[in-house]
């Protein structure tokens, strides 16, 4: 059995203090012990409000008893979690092998709502119950949600909520491991549940969030100038494979393999501000050409006189983006962080970067030896310039501040 354990940021008991711990104990029983043990261990003493955990698979046959274990030690905390293909915690990422993380917080002048989410269908509205109450800006909000793919579109859901409570931060992660409907596990409480969303609502300040989407622009700018749904048919006036040739023919022979390796395409969030970088696009991948036609399919709806720009993808990308995005958060914020939820890809970890634990140290290279858990998710969620969305390839990250 190995356990990682991590200390918490904070001292005082009037500022959030957080722990996290992770095991690779073959029996899930003791896993869920031990990583229970190292996060709750590190509160020194003070109740946990909030506890998460993040199971792989392998243990699928006695989540009943460590969901029992944790509601019989954290008695009045909320209890979140998931299914997790692979799980983070401590100073690790374990990726298909048996393991349990969990991350538990205390949170003094934070207030914690959880809620559980249903999705159905009637005709052609689609109806969410479950989340009817959401906190005014003033209360300085931050949403956790966990959901399971097959069952629940948290796109739609993002979608409205863009709409209906506009700066309103959410983040999480769409439960893994299971490969067909009704095979992952979303925990609320003391249930386990098999479709839905649950999550919690987080009241009172001290938390941000930070959304890394891994990917490089290269060439120019283009407005839209034809389009129809998820099809871009020009950029600029001329056809969109023609601005792709362009690129391809002015790109450096690395350029050149990762656009044939698989080309993406960012969509300006925002118009209005003079100068469009890094975190002001919402990327989303290259489906499908027309050669004929010249067009191009994305895995988006993109309205004509959308800004966008082609985008590439690579390890050396993605950790050059992680490293800014995190860099300009601990300069904007410079404030202790108590803890960190980190939710990453599935796509990344070691098929990505070709090694482990790059997210996490790359998280603890930036704000210290901080107290984190997670899990590899089947799609993230995280807002990029104010508007919350479903990410693929993407690490999406809750930081709790020691304010």
């Amino acid at each position: 059995m190995t356990t990682d354990r991590t200390g918490t940021a904070t001292s005082t008991g009037t500022r959030p203090r957080v722990g996290a711990g992770l095991s690779t104990h073959e029996d899930g029983r003791e896993a869920a012990r031990a990583a229970l043990n190292a996060a709750l261990g590190a509160l020194g003493g003070r109740p946990a409000d909030l506890v998460l955990l993040f199971v792989s698979p392998q243990h699928e046959d006695v989540q009943r008893a460590i969901i029992d274990i944790a509601s019989d030690r954290v008695e009045g905390a909320t209890v979140l979690g998931c299914s997790a293909g692979g799980v983070i915690g401590g100073r690790r990422e374990i990726e298909d092998a048996p393991a349990v993380a969990a991350w538990a917080a205390s949170l003094p002048g934070i207030d914690v709502q959880p809620f559980r989410l249903t999705f159905q269908r009637e005709g052609d509205h689609a109806i969410v119950e479950g989340l009817e109450d959401l906190p005014s800006p003033a209360e300085q909000p931050v949403i956790i949600m966990l959901a399971d793919p097959f069952s629940f579109p948290a796109d739609v859901l993002l979608d409205h909520l863009n709409d209906s409570a506009a700066g309103l931060p959410i983040v999480g992660g769409m439960a893994s491991g299971g490969l067909e409907a009704g095979r992952n596990s979303l925990f609320f409480n003391d249930e386990i549940l098999r479709d839905g969303a649950v999550g919690a609502i987080l009241t009172g300040g001290g938390m941000s969030t930070v959304v890394s989407q891994g990917c490089r622009p290269v060439g120019q700018t283009y407005a839209v100038t034809r389009a129809e749904q998820n099809v871009l048919f020009e950029l600029g006036g001329l056809p969109a494979m023609m601005r792709i040739e362009e690129l391809y023919a002015e790109a450096s022979e690395r350029d050149q393999l990762l656009i044939r390796r698989g080309l993406h395409v960012g969509s300006a969030i925002t118009e209005t501000k003079p100068e469009l970088g890094r975190g002001d696009f919402l990327i989303r991948n290259v489906v499908g050409v027309d050669r004929d036609s010249g067009a191009i399919a994305i895995s988006d709806l993109v309205e004509v006189g959308r800004t966008v720009q082609f985008q590439v993808r690579d390890a050396e990308s993605a950790r050059e983006d992680l490293r800014v995005v995190l860099e300009r958060e601990r300069t904007a914020r410079p404030t202790d962080i108590a803890g960190a939820l980190l939710f990453s890809c599935n796509g990344r970890g070691s098929a990505l970067f070709g090694q482990p634990d790059h997210d996490i140290n790359a998280l603890r290279r930036a704000f210290g030896d901080v107290p984190v858990a997670g899990f590899f998710a089947a799609g993230e969620i995280g807002p990029v310039a104010g508007k919350n969305f479903l990410h693929g390839f993407t690490a999406s990250i809750l930081l709790i501040r020691g304010e």
